[in-house]
């Protein structure tokens, strides 16, 4: 009786050990939650604003290449004008009496050679016939010579003379805007002094005033001009100038930004807003610093793959921050992050995502 009950004891225990093998195996393990983040690249440097205005890039004061008294003016402020177009004259009387003096030294230089070459053609006949001397032909050679260097100097002359009577009409030399007049009918003006201020439209600036604790990033950042009559459109702009010293007064550094597609709509003197980026080169993935993982082989991440399993992924570390750390590259945009943690994961292991808030 004791063997049937040892027996019919053992097989209890055998069949509830078989029963807690089957339900053992048959229950899972538990997926383990982490938190993570999803990475999100951005700029080093945020964008900054400043306000500047719209300048030509050429801006030049004309004067007349010679002097005298102002006849005409024919243009006003504000005026466009074409290349070649007249902006001013002055009284021609004394230039064309230059040109007239010059042009009758002409015709008495050309005589005078006329004369002296007939000369030298006789002399030449008579000492070929024994009746003049060498000395008589060189002196009349040498007299020859003269006068056709005078008639050459009179040409020359002649020339300087036309080109002061054309300089009498100040032109403009190239398209653009009258910003200002200095001279007025009636005054006499010496050779050089500006007569009118010409702006170029072909080509224009955004000039601002730059802090001096962003000098650097307005040398590599890419810039963009809204004007403030146009808000919604983004101008592109480049950096074409910077002032190598600071203002006495501001501290600012004067920049110069060329605006290749500004058109008819960027009027010179315009208000625009100038907003200078970081360089595309250099977005950065802010991360808590909790989520750097570091075993001896350099700094990296926990990252959560598609099938929920954990991959390590190395990274390079633009710079730490008192609790964040700018990671460069070595991620993805987008992809989950561990944030919380990460010493106490291994590679392979199946987790339970749970997303960080971000206020």
């Amino acid at each position: 009786m004791r063997k049937h009950f040892t027996l019919a004891a053992l097989m209890l225990a055998s069949a509830l050990t078989a029963c807690q093998d089957k339900t053992t195996e048959a229950k899972p393990a538990p997926e383990r939650p982490v938190l993570v983040t999803r990475v999100a690249f951005a700029p080093h440097v945020p964008e900054r604003s400043f306000v500047g205005t719209i300048r030509p890039r050429v801006e030049s004061d004309l004067g007349f290449r010679v002097a005298g008294k102002v006849a005409r003016r024919l243009v006003q402020v504000g005026d466009r004008v074409k290349a070649g177009q007249a902006l001013a004259t002055l009284d021609e009387a004394d230039l064309r009496l230059q040109q007239e003096q010059a042009d009758a030294e002409i015709r008495a230089a050309g005589a005078a050679l006329a004369q002296a070459e007939a000369e030298l053609r006789r002399i030449a006949t008579l000492r070929s016939e024994g009746w003049s001397t060498a000395s008589g032909h060189d002196r009349q050679k040498a007299a020859a010579e003269e006068a056709r260097g005078r008639l050459i100097r009179g040409e020359r002359a002649l020339s300087l003379a036309r080109n002061a009577l054309s300089y009498a009409t100040l032109v403009a030399d190239a398209d653009g805007v009258v910003t200002a007049t200095q001279v007025e009918p009636g005054q006499v003006v010496t050779l050089g002094q500006a007569a009118v201020r010409l702006a170029r439209t072909g080509e224009k600036d955004a000039v601002v005033a730059i802090p001096e604790i962003l000098v650097g990033q307005v040398r590599e950042g890419a810039a963009s001009v809204a004007l403030w009559s146009d808000p919604d459109r983004r101008l592109p702009a480049r950096l074409r100038e910077l002032s190598p010293s600071a203002d006495a007064a501001t501290r600012t550094y004067l920049a110069r930004y060329a605006l290749t597609e500004a058109g008819d709509a960027a009027q010179l003197g315009m208000t625009a807003t100038v907003t200078i980026g970081a360089p595309a080169d250099a977005r950065v993935a802010r991360l808590p610093l909790s989520a750097l993982y570091n075993d001896g082989a350099g700094p990296a991440v926990w990252r959560v793959a598609s099938d929920g399993q954990l991959v390590l992924s190395p990274v390079t570390v633009a710079a730490y921050e008192a609790r964040d750390v700018l990671i460069a590259s070595g991620v993805d945009e987008g992809a989950p992050v561990v944030s919380l943690g990460v010493q106490k994961l291994d590679p392979g292991q199946k987790v339970r995502v749970v997303e960080a808030l971000r206020f």
